[in-house]
């Protein structure tokens, strides 16, 4: 039985891209959606939520970005075919001038940045600095929240998203000892007692569960572009 007491995040990375494979910084304007990889990963996740019903949904949010609107297509399937909410403030870091640059290029192409230790400078001539990306993604989740409350949300979003919703709601430092690596497809939750909610007493649930996608392989074989 479900505790409606609780408001419950989960957040879902997109599955593997055409910009994953191609090695490219995939930004709003060279996104081209999922690799056939990535729809075989997405397509395992939506066959594990339609098996479990701890994981009933009320609310689905997904980025704008083709790679997550395809994912929250597909995961939809499972979820009673839900009005999907798209958002653009929950897309990926915006890169500017880099997007759909190699990554192999960007160092020679705009030189080299300390991007965590100088959060608001720009790496590349027009590219989001990491204090306006954290701010708008903390906002963007603060929003959503506020309209609610003591419902179960999934978002289907991008790693970086995710690395700040982590930072977030764990009241941890930008720039710390360690590292996310959110897997393709992964599951990762927070929940909150609505009494605590203000407090923001949050408590993760589970990070980068990706039990669903035991048997296919970690990332497409590269070949050269």
């Amino acid at each position: 039985m479900a505790d409606d007491s609780l408001t419950r995040l989960i957040f879902v990375r997109h599955g593997e891209s055409d910009a994953n494979v191609q090695r490219i910084l995939g930004g709003e304007k060279s996104c081209t959606g999922l690799s056939e990889l990535g729809v075989r990963q997405v397509t395992a996740l939506r066959d594990r939520l339609s098996k479990e019903p701890e994981t009933s949904v009320d609310v689905l949010y997904s980025s704008t970005m083709p790679r997550a609107r395809e994912t929250a297509e597909i995961v939809n399937g499972a979820l009673g075919s839900l009005r999907i909410h798209f958002d653009n403030e929950l897309v990926e870091h915006r890169p500017g001038e880099a997007d759909g640059i190699p990554f192999s290029d960007i160092a020679e192409r705009f030189g080299t940045n300390d991007y965590l230790g100088r959060p608001h400078s720009s790496f590349a001539s027009g590219a989001e600095p990491a204090k306006l990306f954290e701010y708008r993604v903390s906002l963007a989740l603060e929003t959503l929240l506020d309209k609610h409350k003591g419902s179960t949300i999934m978002i289907v979003c991008h790693g970086g998203v995710i690395d700040i919703a982590f930072r977030h709601f764990l009241e941890l430092p930008r720039r710390s000892q360690f590292d996310l690596w959110t897997l393709n497809a992964s599951l990762t939750e927070f929940a909150v007692d609505d009494k605590e909610l203000n407090r923001g007493r949050w408590r993760l649930v589970k990070y980068n569960d990706h039990a669903h996608l035991s048997g296919l392989p970690f990332e497409t074989t590269q070949t050269n572009y």
